[in-house]
């Protein structure tokens, strides 16, 4: 990799990871939180309110809150509440610490339905201290099973902005760690009932190990409705799709471009930015962060919603990019006015008036004030317009600057802008010719001179024109690179077969990615799945695909229409990291008993909906007993469930529990575990994580003592013996590039044709 793309990609990093896991972070107690450039320029910008620039700074030097906020479908994240707020938070009001009490964790009054909650906890106190040893395994092993998700307040806010639908197509452009990516995608599934929505999230990266971090983020939310990709977010391809029968170019219905930044916002938990912080910080991501923006703006559809956002409190970073967007969109965009959508929150009004320093000390107010010898490191971008009618025409006041000292939260901007029509350089521009320069190959998408080469977004690689090619609303053309081999066209191009994109499109680095394979409706799979487990006619079967080309399938997944469309249209330009929902697992044992797959836990909601046999409805205590004992008897089951497994030959199944609205003390939300019916016996194959998950939504609690003991616990009579996982702290690219290793391994059978599982500890639940 070359040193420019090294440091875009370094770039592109900065500032994101800061406020996404925030609250959570080891301090750094040897650095003293002082910058007297830092309290010297933001007195001069005048961004706090008069009479506040104390509170304000005493506020940063304060440690962030941690804040957690409840994850996944609606009705199970109801019990997840119900849970937190009868058991955890109950206890932690009787907590004193060092002779500090600690408050009881209180909703964001922001955040819809209660679902984020903050305390004045730290990291630090609740790892450390052995009255909170409970709560903290209870966060960890929620956290690792995709129930809960430990992210800063004001991160939470852009998807809230984008006012998302189930149908909506989206666009994560700087996408990791993938905090936010998780409530897009729980935005999409919020009703549990509709199992494909026909919306999508396409969540990118330019990191390609940063990406692996972004695939164990989404997974743990088992959608088939994400995709994640590997490109540089300012010039990341526009994609093709089949629209009613001919080509079509893919435009998003929302986009969140959460873009790089100084991360200045973040100084109450990434302390090391109080010694790093430098003004020159923001004048070298301008250029980038424009060319993000645009890149957005011009993939945005019209009609469709953009967030802009950063944890930069300089305008620099922050209004300068919004009113140069606004100015060269020439009435394509205008900014939102978000004041009514997030009743609660307290935000300052973006500016109108703001000026530049260099960190030797000088001030610029105005573009003319330049000396030509900073031209190369200064832009007029940087600066607010001149004419008072164009910027009272823009209404930067509906930008919106959250300060620490408003509601103990970090520092944070956001922005939303609507498309109103295409942009003008696409209607001025609609084709690009071969003969640009290949500095505008490189670096800029088609806007006219009016954008500078700093902020202009990527070109084609090859822009020829040719006949048949798709041209979008915006006449956008984009093609096939030149000279890509024919052994790898005439592979990408097999009938559903998306492989990786040629290497003269792109190179590629980290882990190379195997073939995404759809299967045909007639694939011979699907004959003894089909009749082993009925499934039903509607099913999609070309939605099915396996990652492999050759030998036997190992695993297959499941993603929507809607990306089985982008990824058999896309397969030469686009470097696809994983995607979908893995539904079946080969089972060598099962053939014997008419099927080679069983079903995976993953993918089970996914699937239900489609299985018509081989469903055992089972109750609470049928569930307690099936999570907590190995191997149970069937006549351990009560009489309904019993007599259902009776009825049913051995193999893989489905235990399905089924809320009874007459009864409240119980869960009232649905709950699917895949199993399997051996011999004598039944058992269920359920990560451990979500084993635990279940048991507490039953009201089984489930702890060890700091030796790992295992302390005894008792429901009903009953003792349980569990072991929870200690930190989630695996290595992001073992987790994207391996299969979960929670899922249990099926290949050997016991004496009852039961698959043995491999525990990955020593001790197994129990029950005496």
């Amino acid at each position: 990799m070359g040193k420019r793309s090294r440091q875009r990609q370094k770039n592109q990093n900065s500032g994101r990871d800061d406020r996404d896991n925030a609250g959570w972070g080891a301090g750094y107690a040897d650095i003293v939180k002082e910058n007297k450039l830092f309290e010297h320029y933001y007195k001069e910008q005048g961004l706090v309110p008069e009479g506040e620039f104390e509170q304000f700074m005493e506020a940063m030097r304060e440690p962030l809150p941690a804040t957690i906020r409840i994850t996944g479908y609606k009705s199970h994240a109801k019990e997840i509440l119900h849970c937190l707020k009868d058991k955890y938070f109950k206890d932690i009001q009787e907590v004193e610490i060092d002779g500090q009490k600690m408050e009881a964790p209180q909703p964001l009054s922001w955040y819809p339905d209660e679902q984020a909650w903050h305390t004045n906890m730290s990291r630090k106190v609740i790892r450390k201290s052995p009255l909170l040893e409970k709560f903290h395994q209870f966060l960890v092993s929620e956290t690792e099973s995709g129930n809960i998700s430990r992210q800063e307040a004001v991160s939470m806010i852009p998807p809230l902005l984008l006012k998302i639908e189930s149908y909506h197509k989206i666009l994560d452009m700087c996408a990791a760690p993938g905090s936010k990516t998780a409530q897009l995608i729980e935005m999409l599934h919020a009703d549990m009932d509709v199992p494909f929505p026909e919306g999508f999230v396409i969540a990118n990266d330019v990191d390609n190990k940063r990406c692996y971090l972004l695939v164990h983020q989404a997974k743990r939310l088992n959608s088939p409705c994400i995709m994640v990709v590997n490109h540089d977010a300012s010039c990341i391809p526009l994609l093709k799709i089949d629209s009613e029968g001919k080509k079509d170019i893919l435009f998003y219905d929302r986009i969140l471009c959460d873009v790089p930044c100084s991360g200045d916002g973040t100084m109450r938990k990434n302390i090391d930015v109080w010694k790093k912080w430098t003004t020159s910080n923001s004048l070298h991501l301008h250029g980038l962060q424009m060319r993000i923006a645009v890149r957005g703006v011009e993939q945005l559809a019209v009609g469709g919603r953009m967030v802009y956002s950063t944890c930069s409190l300089n305008p620099i970073e922050d209004e300068a990019v919004i009113a140069a967007l606004l100015e060269k969109s020439e009435g394509a965009l205008e900014l939102a006015d978000s004041s009514a959508d997030l009743p609660g929150l307290k935000w300052m009004p973006g500016v109108t008036s703001w000026k530049l320093m260099t960190k030797e000390g000088q001030w610029y107010p105005t573009w003319a004030d330049v000396p030509s010898s900073r031209h190369t490191q200064i832009r007029p971008t940087m600066f607010p317009p001149t004419d008072p009618e164009k910027l009272a025409s823009m209404h930067l006041e509906r930008c919106m600057r959250i300060l620490p000292h408003h509601q103990n939260t970090g520092g944070f901007f956001v922005a939303v802008l609507v498309k109103k029509a295409p942009m003008p350089w696409n209607k001025r521009y609609p084709k690009v010719r071969k003969d640009v320069s290949s500095i505008s190959e490189n670096q800029a998408g088609g806007p006219p001179a009016a954008l500078s080469p700093t902020d202009a977004p990527c070109l084609p690689e090859r822009a020829e024109e040719e006949d048949g090619e798709p041209e979008g609303p915006e006449g956008i053309v984009e093609d096939v690179p030149k000279g890509a081999s024919l052994a790898q066209e005439s592979t990408a191009k097999q009938e559903g077969v998306c492989g990786p994109p040629p290497n003269k499109k792109m190179k590629i680095f980290g882990y190379k990615e195997d073939p995404f394979v759809f299967l045909t409706e007639d694939d011979p799979v699907f004959t003894s799945i089909q009749s082993f487990y009925d499934i039903s006619p509607d099913f999609p079967k070309v939605n099915v695909l396996t990652r492999t080309h050759e030998g036997k399938k190992r695993h297959l997944y499941m993603v929507s229409k809607e990306l089985r469309n982008v990824l058999l249209n896309n397969s030469e330009r686009l470097k696809v990291i994983n995607t979908g929902v893995k539904v079946w697992s080969r089972n060598s044992d099962g053939e014997e008993f008419g099927c080679a797959f069983r079903l995976a836990q993953e993918g089970i909601y996914t699937l239900q909906p489609y299985i018509r046999s081989r469903i055992i409805r089972v109750s609470v205590e049928d569930i307690k007993v099936l999570l907590t004992q190995e191997n149970p008897f069937l006549s351990k089951l009560e009489h309904d469930a019993h007599a259902q497994a009776k009825k049913t030959v051995m193999g893989s199944i489905v235990l399905k529990y089924i809320p009874n609205p007459n009864n409240p003390a119980e869960p009232q939300c649905p709950i699917q575990l895949c199993g399997w019916r051996g011999k004598t016996s039944i058992r269920a194959f359920v990560p451990r994580n979500e084993r635990f998950h279940y048991l507490r939504m039953l009201g089984v609690e489930v702890f060890r003592d700091k030796q790992g003991l295992g302390q005894k616990q008792r429901d009903a009579g009953k003792e349980v013996k569990e072991d929870v996982e200690g930190e989630v702290g695996k290595d992001a690219q073992e987790e994207g590039a391996m299969e979960n290793e929670e899922e249990l391994d099926l290949e050997a059978g016991d004496e009852n044709g039961s698959p043995q599982p491999k525990m990955d500890s020593g001790k197994q639940a129990s029950s005496s």
